[in-house]
């Protein structure tokens, strides 16, 4: 352990959960589930009111403005927040942050286009991994992996770290809400056709690295800051 609070614990439950997405991947049921919500017409639900305006854009907003209050509670905090020292308030506000401007990132980066972009739905993308949309493109227009609106919950997911040691309880209904969310979301967009699961899956693991890779920069900033002063 890197410290009494069990740093390493949490990162080796992150590494063990890479498994999810990497078995997903290797089964290859991406296509298969996504052929089960739409044909070559296209996704009958892609248009549908519910998916559009309230678990799309509705949530997308709400995402925003709770991470918004988490940037407001580091200098003002509000409720439980003010049992929760500074530095975990910047933590909670950041890691979030951070999470979602991480799959944003690798998305920017990828040539791997939506399910309906592709010719099996509709569209003129052809069908390949997206591990090969980072060497060609194929066909559509790309930038669909991992799942950015996924990461409106999912990335809530890394402020259970900035909360479990001094708010466990509210940790743990933070973490399961989160992952329902994301969950939700993902399903949402996959419904629509915008994503593969496999998208949904690999976000929800990068968010998850990001809060793991934000606590255990912090720890180490306070050990540093520790040690000077001692």
């Amino acid at each position: 352990m890197q410290d009494r609070h069990g740093i390493k614990g949490p990162g080796i439950v992150v590494l063990a959960l890479l498994a999810l997405p990497l078995l997903w991947d290797a089964g290859g049921w991406d296509l298969a589930l996504a052929q089960r919500m739409g044909g070559a017409d296209g996704f009958a639900l892609r248009g549908n009111w519910w998916l559009n305006h309230v678990l799309h854009d509705g949530a997308r907003q709400l995402a925003w403005g709770l991470g918004l209050l988490l940037c407001l509670s580091v200098a003002s905090p509000v409720g439980p927040l003010r049992r929760l020292p500074f530095a975990r308030r910047l933590q909670l506000a950041l890691s979030g942050l951070l999470a979602t401007g991480m799959v944003s990132l690798i998305k920017s980066g990828s040539h791997t286009s939506c399910p309906w972009d592709l010719a099996a739905f509709g569209g003129v993308a052809r069908y390949q991994s997206h591990w090969l949309g980072w060497l060609q493109e194929d066909g559509g227009a790309g930038r669909c992996f991992p799942a950015g609106h996924a990461s409106a919950g999912f990335a809530y997911v890394a402020g259970w770290f900035a909360l479990r040691r001094d708010l466990p309880r509210l940790a743990t209904a933070w973490l399961a809400v989160a992952i329902a969310t994301g969950l939700v979301l993902g399903l949402a967009q996959q419904l629509r056709g915008a994503h593969f699961m496999s998208h949904t899956l690999w976000t929800a693991w990068i968010c998850a690295a990001v809060g793991w890779a934000v606590d255990a920069a912090f720890a180490r900033v306070r050990t540093d800051m520790q040690g000077a002063m001692a």
